[in-house]
């Protein structure tokens, strides 16, 4: 059975690298392939993915007792233990999966606890999506939240604004999610938000399936969306917040830390909280060339092709994208906001060497605080206390508020 990350990573090149690996006898035709399998490269690295497959197999779905029991495949997501989101019925049905009860290597399933039942029939359901976005709306975390409108460059936007138990605070946190996920990402992080007093504003922002979509329709991996976030911390500015922190995951990192390098209201974000994020494009892009078996060379014409202006006829950019401006670890002295980052070790989408390397060469302002078996942007699902305790431990001393307990303090931060 194949491993999911290898289904999951590999799906976006998968057809081209057989076709590389043919070969091809003439030289013409071996440039040819090389440079249409680096354009189709370049442009599905930018191209948003409006369907993601709901490609997980639902084995069975049983009554064990008091508790309702799910049986999957046995893979390299199904098999590692924490909370996660179940998708299926084409996104109608939404279940959440907790804990491991049964793991049969020799017949490769794994039976897991389904701790609730949103949404659907989970009973009759054949497949779904695996995911770690656990809650798909405020309403499942047992908050209230305000649907508001943030105006960005691209139109008006959606967004929840969920506020504190009490109004301690003129801080805000405002999440910005990753590449092909939405708002409720950020849900995970709301609760530690509003224990720290912070009101929580979660954007949607261009391309993402709720915001609308920028004139080319393309990603800027951070190069263009800036500029929402930075529409989103003038909204909540105008809306009481003095200043904000800025949680990012994944791609929305990079979209964070080009924030505080490019916004007019740099100096009003407090803190950057990352998690798993991408501090470095052609790190990344290398890794998932050589992930998807696609040569070196070719994957390295895939990066000229977004950052050049003649790439731009294939790669649909209305402008390039300045992969050097996005790579923070070689930019790392120019990062002036205190950072804290959150990152798995086994990441195999986005590698952590990079966002180890980044604390390393900025140490007075970058905190690296590392997971493990979380994969990408999972560290949450894994083990959601220590995530909580480390966030809090590390942010709550900068909100000049809030002191936690020595005993609960994680060991990263203790003297």
């Amino acid at each position: 059975m194949a491993a999911p990350r290898a289904r999951k990573y590999s799906a976006w090149l998968s057809w081209l690298a057989l076709g590389a690996a043919a070969g091809a006898g003439a030289a013409s035709i071996a440039a040819a392939g090389s440079s249409a399998l680096a354009g189709y490269f370049a442009r599905k690295v930018v191209t948003p993915e409006k369907e993601q497959p709901e490609d997980l197999p639902i084995l069975a779905v049983l009554r064990e007792g008091e508790e309702l029991h799910i049986v999957f495949p046995a893979t390299e997501e199904t098999i590692v233990d924490g909370l996660y989101g179940l998708t299926f019925d084409e996104g109608r049905g939404n279940a959440r999966i907790g804990a491991i009860r049964s793991y049969v290597p020799r017949e490769g399933t794994v039976s897991r606890v389904v701790e609730e039942v949103v949404s659907g029939d989970l009973q009759h359901a054949i497949r779904g999506k695996w995911t770690g976005a656990v809650f798909q709306s405020p309403a499942e975390i047992g908050l209230a939240a305000e649907d508001v409108v943030i105006n960005l460059p691209v139109g008006p936007a959606p967004a929840w604004l969920i506020r504190p138990a009490q109004q301690s605070l003129s801080s805000w946190a405002i999440m910005v999610h990753g590449r092909g996920a939405r708002r409720t990402e950020g849900l995970r992080a709301v609760r530690t938000a509003r224990e720290l007093g912070l009101t929580s504003l979660l954007m949607s922002y261009r391309n993402d399936g709720d915001a609308p979509d920028a004139e080319d329709g393309r990603y800027g991996l951070g190069f263009t969306e800036w500029r929402d976030v930075e529409a989103a911390i003038e909204f909540a500015l105008s809306h009481g917040a003095k200043d904000v922190v800025l949680f990012g995951y994944s791609m929305g990192g990079a979209v964070s830390l080009q924030t505080v390098d490019r916004s007019r209201y740099r100096r009003e974000v407090l803190a950057l909280v990352l998690d798993a994020p991408v501090i470095n494009w052609i790190d990344v892009l290398a890794h998932q060339a050589e992930l998807n078996r696609i040569p070196a060379p070719i994957g390295r014409y895939g990066q000229l092709m977004l950052s050049h202006p003649l790439g731009r006829r294939v790669t649909g950019l209305a402008a390039p994208v300045d992969l050097k401006s996005l790579d923070w670890v070689s930019r790392a002295e120019e990062l002036r906001t205190p950072t804290l980052i959150l990152h798995s070790k086994d990441d195999d989408f986005v590698p952590y060497g990079p966002s180890v390397e980044l604390a390393k060469r900025n140490p007075e302002l970058v905190t690296f605080v590392e997971f493990s078996q979380a994969a990408h942007t999972r560290e949450w699902n894994v083990d959601p206390e220590h995530w909580d305790e480390v966030v809090k431990a590390w942010l709550g001393p900068r909100l000049g508020h809030y002191d936690l307990p020595r005993d609960t303090v994680p060991e990263e931060f203790l003297d």
